[in-house]
């Protein structure tokens, strides 16, 4: 801490205590936290919830979160307030002033997945500058906040317990006599109980009916830690009539046999989490847990309550939130952007668009946020829907570095929103985008585009082939006997009958037109190998097989690939006659089109800009092609397309003969500096190396004389 840690990161005065008690936790639960993430894949385990999605929040994300909403909406009814310059990260847009009464003593704020309590440290902090505006006393200020304006839910009780030391180190700034005297505040840890004895209930004085509702919350706080802030409930409660119920339990003074005590405190702290679950916030501010490996029991109890933005828990709580907010209240958030495009959350997105408002939104960069490897936005939302409402939107995809390098270029819209990267979009336009994508910088010409055909109107698009084990049915070109497979002018019948290894498109990096044609698969008796091999060595899979053949027919078929996976541009090529494809590797075939007219159209700007919307992220499925639009090439002027499909031929000529000039080429024949040596200076063409299968491997022979090692392979 003294060597490693900056003084600055420790002095009040200079943000310093926020951070640093967040920070700290995080690395202590750096080695719980990737052991858990990085566990086979699978689902995470209840007790390791806490480790997998701890994770703090950025102090400027912070600022912007809560200076968006909270400090939004008290200056709605202030417009004039001179807190408005204290706002540092408030975006530029137009503020609609409120005329209802307004009193901060009921104004409430939640986070409800706090961690180590940054969001509500730095909304202390404004809700001081509040009251002291509307002529309160530091010090009455101070009690106000913790007894009125602040809640706060936690799953895991180090977190929980870390926040109420920083609310309390921040309400003592501002009053330092707050530790000398009891003080009410409203932070809670989820605690999963234990079933009550019978006596228990016997004990109250209720009506049968208070009493059913204490036994339904008991069962549901059975998995209290599982499900935390996500507690679906029925019906609303009566809380006048069940805190009487439990206070009517006597406190026991003496040997408690019935353990009535104990189950009295579980039954009061079951109540309080459960009426801030129940009660309505002016602002709801959080960054979420981000987790798609769920166990059995968390899934099916979000696919239960929460079925349609069931993708993953961060979705979960962007909804549950903003249900949770009053009438005209904002939540605001961090979370992964996947959620502005992709399939997954297209329930989520049309929920927003039909009954919320975006009020603001900031999309990072890529690999931005250093604490884990997810894309992330922060937004806010309001619980209003305008027809005309306008949002505005923050686009630093370009601008690559960490945190800090985003922070200064939202500091600079703020002081000048002219920037090219700040935008003003009406989100009725995100309704005319195939699943409802926020593509908040798109102009109006290209948003109406999408109402032309797709491009699968033209052509077929789709998956093919998962082996269920690489190592042992794949291989590269030159590892097999050149006996036992076919490259070139393939028939797409009859001709791969006794051959063993076909080529196979398997995606590879980036390269336009022509190329990436490495690997080859065992596809002999057609595949019988790969279909039998999980039945045979992995019987308890059943049927759940790892190996999937999609799309047989289209096997062989000339067509355009690309490499689903990729970092930066969509590349699409040529996939000769003759290919098996791979899932992430997929083909497109034209059916009414020309294969170069689509190829073209594939590889240019335009299909790269409807990528960006359609499919921002690292996964560019066949999917995205039934949502992107084509005007009918058809209708177009017959030269035109004569001279595009020239091009693209004299393209795929040139990166053919790139591909074959170097090694890795199957049909490589010599080096491009070796060309205008002279024959008789030449050295002997190089013999190609020989392999063959020597206990499960295949070991390379170097001299022709050994070729008998072949015909061994092919035999075996």
């Amino acid at each position: 801490m003294v060597d490693d840690i900056k003084e600055d990161d420790f002095d009040v005065d200079k943000g310093g205590q926020v951070e640093i008690i967040g920070w700290l936790y995080q690395y202590y639960n750096i080695e719980p936290h990737d052991k858990v993430v990085n566990i086979n894949g699978g689902p995470i385990k209840t007790n390791d919830i806490p480790a997998a999605t701890q994770l703090f929040t950025t102090d400027w994300v912070v600022r912007y979160m809560v200076d968006n909403s909270l400090g939004r909406l008290y200056l709605e009814y202030f417009p004039d307030s001179p807190i408005k310059a204290n706002l540092t990260y408030l975006l530029p847009g137009p503020i609609e002033k409120r005329t209802d009464s307004f009193d901060l003593s009921k104004l409430k704020m939640l986070d409800d997945a706090m961690g180590s309590g940054h969001i509500l440290v730095y909304a202390f902090d404004l809700l001081i500058q509040m009251y002291e505006e509307q002529g309160y006393g530091k010090r009455d200020a101070t009690d106000a906040i913790l007894a009125h304006n602040l809640y706060g839910l936690e799953i895991d009780k180090r977190a929980y317990q870390l926040a109420y030391f920083a609310l309390m180190m921040k309400a003592r700034q501002y009053n330092r006599r707050i530790l000398s005297k009891p003080t009410r505040h409203n932070l809670h840890v989820f605690e999963s109980t234990v079933d009550l004895p019978n006596e228990v209930f016997e004990k109250m004085k209720a009506s049968k009916d208070t009493i059913d509702d204490l036994r339904t919350l008991v069962s549901t706080f059975k998995k209290a830690k599982l499900l935390g802030s996500i507690m679906h409930f029925e019906k609303k409660f009566d809380f006048d009539a069940l805190f009487s119920a439990v206070n009517s339990l006597p406190d026991s003074t003496q040997l408690d046999l019935f353990g009535l005590q104990a189950a009295k405190n579980s039954l009061l702290g079951i109540l309080k989490i459960t009426q801030v679950l129940q009660t309505h916030f002016d602002v709801v501010a959080t960054n979420p847990p981000y987790l798609n490996r769920m166990n059995g029991d968390l899934k099916k109890y979000v696919k239960k309550y929460y079925k349609a933005y069931s993708g993953d828990l961060f979705s979960v709580f962007i909804w549950k939130n903003i249900e949770m907010t009053k009438q005209d209240g904002y939540s605001a958030y961090m979370t992964p952007f996947v959620w502005m495009f992709i399939k997954t959350y297209e329930g989520l997105r049309k929920s927003i668009l039909d009954s919320k408002q975006i009020s603001s939104l900031i999309q990072m960069e890529y690999s931005a946020f250093e604490e884990a490897t997810v894309p992330i936005n922060t937004f806010v939302l309001k619980n209003d829907m305008s027809a005309d409402s306008t949002g505005t939107y923050l686009k630093l995809s370009d601008f690559k570095g960490g945190m800090e390098v985003q922070r200064r270029y939202v500091l600079k819209a703020v002081a000048d929103p002219s920037v090219s990267y700040l935008y003003r979009t009406k989100q009725t336009n995100f309704e005319k985008i195939p699943g409802n994508s926020i593509g908040y910088w798109l102009s109006e010409e290209f948003v109406n585009s999408f109402m032309h055909s797709k491009l699968t109107d033209f052509s077929f698009a789709g998956t093919g082939m998962r082996t269920g084990d690489n190592d042992r049915f794949l291989r590269r070109w030159f590892e097999v006997c050149a006996d036992d497979t076919k490259f070139e002018n393939a028939k797409i019948s009859d001709t791969y009958s006794g051959i063993k290894w076909i080529p196979y498109s398997k995606g590879g990096s980036f390269r336009r037109w022509y190329g990436n044609q490495d690997y080859v698969v065992n596809w002999e008796n057609n595949g019988q190998e790969i279909k039998d091999n999980t039945r045979k060595h992995y019987p308890e899979l059943g049927e759940n097989l790892s190996w999937k053949i999609t799309n047989e027919p289209k096997f062989f078929h000339e067509a355009i690939t690309w490499s689903s996976l990729t970092s930066g541009t969509t590349s699409f090529r040529h996939n000769p006659q003759g290919y098996i494809f791979d899932t992430k590797g997929p083909i497109i075939i034209p059916t009414k089109i020309s294969l170069e007219y689509l190829e073209a159209y594939l590889n240019s700007v335009v299909c790269s800009k409807y990528l960006s919307v359609l499919a921002p992220t690292l996964d560019v499925n066949p999917s995205v092609f039934t949502k992107m639009p084509l005007i009918d090439p058809n209708t177009a002027e017959g030269t035109l397309i004569g001279h595009i499909e020239d091009l693209v031929m004299s393209s795929e000529l040139l990166s053919k003969h790139e591909w074959n000039s170097f090694e890795y080429s199957w049909f490589f024949k010599s080096h491009p500096l070796c060309k205008n040596i002279a024959d008789h200076q030449k050295s002997p063409t190089t013999k190609l190396l020989i392999f063959f299968e020597f206990c499960d491997k295949y070991v390379p022979i170097q001299f022709r004389g050994l070729i008998f090692f072949g015909q061994l392979s092919k035999k075996r």
